[in-house]
């Protein structure tokens, strides 16, 4: 008997052991799915078909003047473009993209802000397009980078009036920065389309809908992970936290249909805000399609929001 209750025993602790590597493995396997810089399956980076409602703007933007800007933040180099406006002004807009996307991916964007008469500044975020970086940042990290680009343009120009704007995780960016001290009063607005709550929230959401996964355990060790090889948990990197520190006015934007980042985390992002704060749900809208389904209404509203603020 005492025998069997040992070999039992033995058995339990060698489940256990086996239960631990595999689950600690697939963190580190998660981990490299999601912040690990390579081409993602699940994320469709192929050019902008031609029948696109954008298209247009991006050939458009083709056609205008713009340089190369590298700065240096975080131990890496990092690029931008910048497109001066036809007009001289002091209004840039910083124009941050999303997930495994680059700067090329926001043409139609910046032509938007350059016809609404603003200086237009493209950076590639940490570890995407032509910036050095392995380690995806989610907009954790990013949020640094996008306070040092605002920083560098009211070094050249202490009149700027600037207004970040991002898309998806580039969303997420702004809003991430709006609750730095150290961003400049010269950031006077913000406009963020369909970035999530949090990194916690989004990954949460992700793995049950991409492998039905609860959070407990994986995400929890995928997070510790993260919080070693990228400096940050998934539940530190919040946008709900920043914005309740920010009092600039922001522009919420986000699509009804979106199954991405879900239309539910805009409220929360809305609630926390402490500035004055507008919203808009683009109907039928999937994940950041809000301008391509919408062109018109998409720029009267960012136009009267830039207008009224």
């Amino acid at each position: 008997m005492r025998k069997l209750r040992i070999r039992k025993r033995s058995i339990l602790l060698w489940i256990i052991a086996l239960v631990f590597v595999a689950s600690v493995g697939a963190s580190f396997y998660f981990f490299h799915v999601a912040q690990i810089r390579e081409e993602k399956s699940f994320i469709n980076n192929k050019p902008r078909p031609k029948d696109s409602s954008l298209y247009t703007y991006e050939q458009s933007f083709d056609q205008l003047t713009k340089e190369t800007r590298w700065m240096t933040n975080q131990g890496l180099k990092q690029d931008a473009w910048y497109v001066p406006a036809a007009t001289e002004t002091n209004k840039t807009a910083i124009v941050v993209h999303g997930f495994t996307s680059a700067k090329e991916d926001m043409k139609p964007y910046a032509w938007m802000f350059h016809e609404l008469g603003y200086n237009v500044l493209m950076p590639d975020n940490m570890s995407h397009g032509d910036s050095e970086g392995q380690i995806i940042g989610y907009g954790w990290n990013d949020r640094l980078n996008i306070v040092k680009w605002a920083q560098l343009l009211v070094e050249e120009n202490s009149d700027s009036q600037i207004t970040l704007f991002g898309v998806s995780m580039g969303g997420a960016s702004v809003m991430m920065a709006s609750g730095e001290e150290n961003l400049p009063k010269q950031v006077v607005n913000i406009i963020e389309d369909c970035g999530y709550s949090s990194v916690w929230d989004e990954l949460k959401y992700q793995a049950k809908a991409m492998y039905n996964l609860p959070a407990f355990p994986i995400l929890y060790e995928v997070s510790a992970v993260s919080k070693v090889r990228a400096g940050f948990s998934y539940g530190q990197a919040s946008c709900v936290n920043q914005l309740k520190n920010n009092t600039r006015p922001i522009l919420f934007i986000h699509g009804s249909e979106d199954y991405f980042v879900p239309t539910s985390m805009v409220s929360k992002n809305y609630r926390a805000t402490k500035g004055y704060k507008d919203l808009y749900i683009a109907k039928g809208a999937a994940h950041a399609k809000s301008f391509e389904s919408d062109p018109k209404t998409y720029i009267e509203t960012i136009s009267a929001f830039l207008q009224k603020n």
